[in-house]
């Protein structure tokens, strides 16, 4: 939200088409950075794509079309030019130079982001962590101004001087964040240990999939859901019983395409709600375009938690905001958008992933709600009953379904 009486700030957006991808895709590309660059506040006013094999070592793309970009930066006031990738310390200050105004990249943007949706203590040492690790080999950018001052007496061995007294405190900060990290660490780890024999269930899922909405849902709790990117950073936890069998569910933050690396090591123990977890509830917004995509992003990024072979629930939310496009091949008429009925949806491709249910619902309308919790129920009961065997009174009889599970 963009504060009363504060000029937006406005940015172009830059991307490249690399060799394999098609326009289509690096629109969808540009279209996810647009929202984030909304999400941090400014307004994206125009995109910028290039078709290349390699990004330009110098200026990420060409030589002609950062004059392209030049132009239009000086006729509309434009205050940022936002690129869809990590830029280099050197393409940055170049870049920065062609252009004249200020230079962000994904990484730092995201990051701008996460600092600015950081609530609790432990949110914000963690995305501090990640911002000093970005910062640290970018430093020289920050003292460009003295390259514009030469002749000056004791100006270039003083500003020498203060880039590495940077270098060093940042180096220290970086060790006393981690040292923090550690800490907090251990008492995440004890708090997880407490939480006793209780199965646990974790949300996963792209960022803006309905991951806190489904999580209040369940838990009948207020978690923040919002319709911005990473509307929530920190881990929530909550107890939910579903019929008569009480479990804990845990809300993660949300992944992303290319999040960056030191976010995803200082978000650690924030991940751990997930490598410790017993199952995973995979949300995908199937109203998305690119919800494959997405779909292969979460998947990739859970094999690198090395929890790919757990129980999984895949979850295809907002089936109401769901349409798609039909057209016979002899039709000459335009083609025209329809929604998928639940029926179809369950007859689709989507329907079928091996080694995990899946279910269709709106979390939005509750619709097909009762059935994605009798399947939390049928998963949540197999691992309860190979923890606790004998329990088996806690497990009310199939025929009695719905009425506890509307009570829950």
């Amino acid at each position: 939200m963009i504060e009363t009486g504060k000029k937006q700030e406005r940015a172009v957006l830059v991307g490249i088409i690399y060799p394999r991808q098609d326009q289509s895709e690096v629109e969808e590309y540009l279209e996810e950075l647009a929202f984030l660059t909304e999400t941090a506040g400014a307004e994206p006013v125009k995109k910028f794509t290039q078709k290349l094999d390699v990004p330009n070592p110098r200026t990420f793309v060409g030589a002609g079309k950062i004059e392209e970009i030049y132009a239009f930066v000086e006729e509309n006031s434009i205050d940022i030019a936002i690129f869809d990738d990590e830029l280099s310390p050197s393409q940055l200050r170049n870049i920065e130079k062609e252009l004249g105004c200020r230079i962000l990249d994904r990484t730092n943007l995201i990051l701008d982001i996460f600092a600015g949706r950081a609530h609790t203590s432990y949110a914000r040492t963690q995305v501090e962590l990640a911002q000093y690790q970005y910062l640290l080999p970018r430093l020289t950018r920050m003292w460009t101004h003295l390259e514009r001052q030469r002749g000056g007496i004791g100006l270039r061995g003083p500003g020498e001087t203060e880039i590495e007294t940077d270098r060093r405190i940042i180096r220290e900060r970086i060790s006393r964040l981690k040292e923090q990290l550690k800490k907090i660490d251990v008492q995440m780890a004890v708090q997880r240990k407490n939480r006793g024999k209780m199965v646990r269930v974790a949300l996963v899922g792209y960022t803006n999939v309905g991951k806190s909405t489904i999580m209040n849902l369940l838990s009948k709790s207020e978690v923040f859901a919002e319709n911005k990117l990473f509307a929530t950073l920190d881990t929530t936890v909550r107890k939910v019983v579903i019929g008569n069998l009480p479990f804990l569910i845990s809300d993660t933050v949300g992944f992303i395409r290319k999040l960056p690396h030191d976010l995803v090591e200082s978000f650690k123990s924030t991940l751990d709600e997930v490598r410790e977890s017993d199952l995973i509830i995979h949300i995908v917004d199937i109203s998305h375009p690119g919800f494959e995509e997405q779909i292969r992003v979460v998947n990739e990024t859970l094999k690198e938690l090395t929890v790919s072979d757990k129980p999984s629930i895949i979850v295809f939310n907002k089936i109401d905001a769901f349409t798609y496009t039909q057209k016979d091949e002899f039709d000459l008429t335009p083609s025209g958008k329809e929604n998928f009925s639940l029926t179809d949806l369950e007859k689709s491709w989507m329907a079928s992933n091996p080694g995990s249910k899946t279910v269709f619902i709106s979390a939005k309308s509750k619709e097909n709600v009762e059935e994605f919790r009798k399947i939390i129920y049928e998963e949540v009961k197999k691992i309860h009953i190979k923890r606790y065997p004998f329990n088996d009174f806690l497990y009310p009889p199939p025929d009695s379904y719905r009425d506890p599970l509307k009570g829950s």
